[in-house]
């Protein structure tokens, strides 16, 4: 048995035959420079909250910078089940601007290439495709697009 005073001022006796003798006071010194248990579940909870507020802020800010970038660039809105059509459209801006960074601007890709692969950009318009694709890399979209079916192109007319 261990007594051992947490780092949050708590003091508290640990079974630590569980461990290999020659384990058990690095342990014990291991364990003096961390919260005890109690004190570190209120810390956890207590970062959920803020954990939670920080990603609805950054989830606000991508969607922000997703929604100027289809008006900037007349991309057709997304189709699928509400619930997913602002995750798709986030998903959307980030593997176009990684793929034109990829295949242009540190690529051999010229402008009127990329205009090309664009229009087919335009033509998958199903939130679920997009959201599929979200761990790809930019440089995998062209091949990405090709593989893609009808049921995620439900037009051919690129000027919709």
């Amino acid at each position: 048995m261990f007594d051992v005073v947490h780092s949050c001022g708590h003091a508290i006796t640990h079974d630590l035959s569980g461990r290999w003798a020659d384990q058990r006071a690095g342990y014990a010194r291991w364990l003096a420079a961390r919260a005890c248990t109690d004190c570190w579940r209120a810390e956890q909870q207590a970062d959920t909250a803020s954990r939670a507020e920080w990603l609805a802020a950054k989830r606000a800010e991508e969607q922000a910078a997703a929604a100027a970038w289809t008006d900037q660039f007349d991309m057709p809105p997304l189709e699928g089940p509400e619930t997913i059509l602002d995750w798709g459209e986030r998903t959307r801006h980030q593997l176009v601007t990684s793929a034109y960074t990829a295949l242009v601007t540190e690529g051999t890709w010229d402008e009127a290439d990329w205009a090309q692969l664009e229009e087919q950009i335009r033509l998958v318009t199903r939130a679920g495709w997009w959201i599929d694709q979200r761990d790809a890399g930019g440089a995998d979209l062209p091949e990405l697009l090709d593989a893609a079916s009808d049921r995620d192109r439900p037009t051919e007319n690129p000027f919709r």
